[in-house]
């Protein structure tokens, strides 16, 4: 899922990430709506508040939301810059650190932060916590997919389906009509899976409340052991195969 980059990778490798991290992402978004009432995974709509702030000529709500940006930015530059670094020795392992911190910062939140008003201090540092989250994933997704995943936001999702949509009348071969099909079928997907992640995280801040970003923690950590226990069968299964070969000489 993580491990596989370049010209490794396959559609079912970015298939497993796109369903998993948007289901992520979908418990992140809903979870920062209903405790502090502002989107928690992209950065799109926080411009078009500073920008209003800057107008009502109220400076400090105006920082504020110019701030959330930047934690999504430091976000993003943190998990690059852990997963560039590790992958100089350890280009398999490149992944574990900045999703791993992924999940310390959601735990965190989920055990410190509670239901409050963006206004307060502690409501804009739970914001603060979420998007630079939701920028080291996005990052590190961005990357291993190259750029064909991203599933914190769906605006370039749906502008990117739309085109992709309208091209199924246009490009009739059957490798071309494969290729728009392959994905299209990844880009509703994600949707799909950040929708489904926006309800359950919603039923289940009901019940949890902010202990809700504990479910999302628990999927990436599955996902990290999913690819370490594959891993695992690969490196015995090679091993076998290297020693059988050495008993049939």
């Amino acid at each position: 899922m993580f491990r596989h980059q370049g010209k490794n990778r396959t559609f079912i490798h970015n298939l497993r990430l796109a369903t998993l991290l948007s289901f992520v992402a979908g418990i992140v978004n809903v979870t920062g709506v209903l405790s502090i009432q502002t989107l928690t995974t992209n950065v799109t709509g926080h411009f078009a508040y500073f920008a209003e702030e800057i107008m009502k000529r109220d400076y400090a709500a105006a920082i504020t939301f110019f701030v959330f940006t930047i934690f999504f930015l430091l976000g993003a530059f943190t998990s690059n810059f852990l997963a560039e670094l590790i992958s100089r020795k350890h280009p398999n392992l490149s992944h574990v650190i900045p999703i791993s911190l992924e999940m310390i910062v959601l735990i965190s939140v989920g055990i410190f932060g509670a239901q409050s008003s963006l206004s307060s201090t502690e409501g804009k540092w739970i914001a603060f916590s979420m998007l630079f989250a939701m920028g080291i994933q996005n990052s590190l997704v961005t990357k291993i997919s190259q750029s064909t995943v991203r599933t914190t936001h769906l605006t370039g999702l749906f502008t990117d389906l739309g085109i992709e949509l309208s091209q199924l009348f246009f490009y009739k071969k059957p490798n071309e009509k494969k290729k728009l099909k392959t994905s299209i079928y990844l880009r509703l997907s994600i949707i799909t899976f950040f929708f489904i992640g926006c309800i359950s995280g919603g039923f289940l801040y009901n019940l949890l409340e902010m202990k809700t970003l504990f479910v999302a923690a628990t999927f990436l950590l599955l996902a990290l052991l999913y690819d370490y226990i594959r891993l695992q069968f690969h490196v015995i299964k090679r091993k076998t195969f290297r020693h059988k070969t050495i008993l049939d000489k």
